[in-house]
Protein backbone atom coordinates (compact mmCIF):
# COMPACT_ATOMS: atom_id res chain seq x y z
CA UNK A 1 0.00 0.00 0.00
CA UNK A 2 1.45 3.17 -0.55
CA UNK A 3 1.39 5.98 1.83
CA UNK A 4 -2.07 7.39 1.72
CA UNK A 5 -2.58 11.15 1.02
CA UNK A 6 -4.88 13.59 2.72
CA UNK A 7 -6.15 15.49 0.00
CA UNK A 8 -8.71 19.10 0.96
CA UNK A 9 -10.97 19.20 -2.12
CA UNK A 10 -11.38 22.00 -4.40
CA UNK A 11 -13.56 22.31 -7.12
CA UNK A 12 -11.60 19.97 -9.10
CA UNK A 13 -12.59 16.99 -7.28
CA UNK A 14 -16.36 17.65 -7.44
CA UNK A 15 -16.96 14.44 -9.08
CA UNK A 16 -15.00 12.59 -6.35
CA UNK A 17 -17.12 13.89 -4.02
CA UNK A 18 -20.11 13.20 -5.72
CA UNK A 19 -19.39 9.58 -6.41
CA UNK A 20 -18.42 9.01 -2.55
CA UNK A 21 -21.53 10.85 -1.55
CA UNK A 22 -23.83 8.48 -3.41
CA UNK A 23 -22.07 5.56 -1.47
CA UNK A 24 -22.20 6.90 1.58
CA UNK A 25 -25.82 7.74 0.96
CA UNK A 26 -26.77 4.48 -0.64
CA UNK A 27 -25.30 3.02 2.93
CA UNK A 28 -26.45 4.71 5.56
CA UNK A 29 -30.22 4.30 4.03
CA UNK A 30 -29.40 0.60 2.87
CA UNK A 31 -30.42 1.90 -0.83
CA UNK A 32 -29.61 -0.89 -3.61
CA UNK A 33 -27.61 0.01 -6.52
CA UNK A 34 -30.22 0.04 -8.76
CA UNK A 35 -32.09 2.66 -6.88
CA UNK A 36 -32.51 6.14 -8.48
CA UNK A 37 -30.28 8.64 -7.53
CA UNK A 38 -29.87 10.82 -10.32
CA UNK A 39 -31.38 13.76 -8.61
CA UNK A 40 -29.72 13.77 -5.29
CA UNK A 41 -26.14 13.28 -7.64
CA UNK A 42 -27.15 16.62 -9.58
CA UNK A 43 -27.95 18.38 -6.57
CA UNK A 44 -24.92 17.15 -4.84
CA UNK A 45 -23.12 17.79 -7.70
CA UNK A 46 -24.52 21.91 -7.57
CA UNK A 47 -24.22 22.08 -3.56
CA UNK A 48 -19.97 21.47 -3.83
CA UNK A 49 -19.78 23.37 -6.80
CA UNK A 50 -21.04 26.44 -4.35
CA UNK A 51 -20.57 25.47 -1.17
CA UNK A 52 -16.89 24.52 -2.10
CA UNK A 53 -16.38 28.11 -3.88
CA UNK A 54 -18.21 30.57 -0.94
CA UNK A 55 -16.40 28.14 1.63
CA UNK A 56 -19.54 27.01 3.55
CA UNK A 57 -18.23 23.54 2.86
CA UNK A 58 -14.36 21.96 3.20
CA UNK A 59 -14.19 18.63 2.29
CA UNK A 60 -11.52 16.36 2.45
CA UNK A 61 -10.13 13.34 -0.05
CA UNK A 62 -8.02 10.21 1.04
CA UNK A 63 -6.35 8.60 -1.48
CA UNK A 64 -3.87 5.24 -2.06
CA UNK A 65 -1.82 6.74 -5.06
CA UNK A 66 -4.63 7.53 -7.68
CA UNK A 67 -7.21 5.82 -6.01
CA UNK A 68 -9.73 7.59 -3.66
CA UNK A 69 -10.00 4.99 -0.33
CA UNK A 70 -12.04 7.97 1.98
CA UNK A 71 -13.80 11.08 2.42
CA UNK A 72 -15.16 13.42 5.06
CA UNK A 73 -16.60 16.86 5.08
CA UNK A 74 -18.04 19.65 7.11
CA UNK A 75 -20.56 21.90 6.80
CA UNK A 76 -21.14 25.43 8.03
CA UNK A 77 -23.78 27.82 8.94
CA UNK A 78 -25.40 30.06 11.14
CA UNK A 79 -28.23 30.20 13.42
CA UNK A 80 -29.82 32.76 15.90
CA UNK A 81 -27.37 33.37 18.63
CA UNK A 82 -28.09 31.38 22.21
CA UNK A 83 -26.37 30.96 25.43
CA UNK A 84 -24.36 28.07 24.64
CA UNK A 85 -23.55 29.26 21.45
CA UNK A 86 -23.44 33.31 21.69
CA UNK A 87 -22.43 33.28 18.29
CA UNK A 88 -24.71 31.22 16.37
CA UNK A 89 -22.35 29.37 14.02
CA UNK A 90 -22.05 25.44 13.54
CA UNK A 91 -20.51 23.24 11.51
CA UNK A 92 -21.82 19.93 10.62
CA UNK A 93 -19.74 17.14 9.86
CA UNK A 94 -20.87 14.26 6.86
CA UNK A 95 -19.83 12.33 4.16
CA UNK A 96 -17.31 10.39 6.43
CA UNK A 97 -16.59 7.37 4.03
CA UNK A 98 -13.85 4.65 3.91
CA UNK A 99 -13.63 1.95 1.16
CA UNK A 100 -14.15 -1.20 3.31
CA UNK A 101 -10.87 -2.60 2.70
CA UNK A 102 -8.87 0.58 4.08
CA UNK A 103 -11.04 0.57 7.34
CA UNK A 104 -9.73 0.37 10.62
CA UNK A 105 -6.19 1.72 9.72
CA UNK A 106 -7.47 5.16 10.88
CA UNK A 107 -8.47 7.04 8.10
CA UNK A 108 -11.86 8.45 9.53
CA UNK A 109 -10.04 9.71 12.67
CA UNK A 110 -7.98 11.44 10.76
CA UNK A 111 -10.26 12.49 8.51
CA UNK A 112 -12.29 13.52 11.55
CA UNK A 113 -9.31 15.54 12.88
CA UNK A 114 -8.62 17.43 9.72
CA UNK A 115 -12.16 18.48 9.82
CA UNK A 116 -12.85 19.25 13.41
CA UNK A 117 -9.26 21.45 12.91
CA UNK A 118 -10.73 23.13 9.95
CA UNK A 119 -13.88 24.07 12.08
CA UNK A 120 -12.19 25.36 15.28
CA UNK A 121 -9.78 27.68 12.38
CA UNK A 122 -13.17 29.14 11.42
CA UNK A 123 -13.69 30.25 15.08
CA UNK A 124 -16.70 27.57 15.28
CA UNK A 125 -16.85 25.21 18.50
CA UNK A 126 -20.71 23.71 17.87
CA UNK A 127 -20.46 20.93 15.85
CA UNK A 128 -22.80 18.01 15.87
CA UNK A 129 -23.17 15.00 13.32
CA UNK A 130 -25.16 12.46 12.64
CA UNK A 131 -23.76 8.82 13.15
CA UNK A 132 -24.34 5.27 11.76
CA UNK A 133 -23.85 2.11 13.76
CA UNK A 134 -20.61 1.77 12.35
CA UNK A 135 -19.15 4.76 13.08
CA UNK A 136 -20.42 5.74 16.08
CA UNK A 137 -17.95 4.06 18.26
CA UNK A 138 -15.47 6.64 16.01
CA UNK A 139 -16.98 9.43 17.30
CA UNK A 140 -17.93 8.76 20.93
CA UNK A 141 -14.13 7.76 20.98
CA UNK A 142 -13.13 11.18 19.84
CA UNK A 143 -15.47 13.01 22.39
CA UNK A 144 -19.01 13.27 20.68
CA UNK A 145 -22.51 12.68 22.87
CA UNK A 146 -24.93 11.60 22.14
CA UNK A 147 -27.91 14.61 21.75
CA UNK A 148 -31.14 13.89 23.88
CA UNK A 149 -33.57 17.60 23.05
CA UNK A 150 -33.58 17.32 19.10
CA UNK A 151 -36.49 16.47 17.10
CA UNK A 152 -37.38 16.38 13.66
CA UNK A 153 -40.96 16.89 11.56
CA UNK A 154 -41.29 13.69 9.44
Amino acid sequence: MNELIFKKASEEDIDELVRTRIIVLRAANKLTDDTDMSEVERESFSYYRSALKDKTHIAYLVYDGDKAVGAGGVSFYRVMPTYHNPSGRKAYIMNMYTAPEYRRRGIACRTLDLLVKAAKEQGVDYITLEATDMGRPLYEKYGFVKMNDEMILP
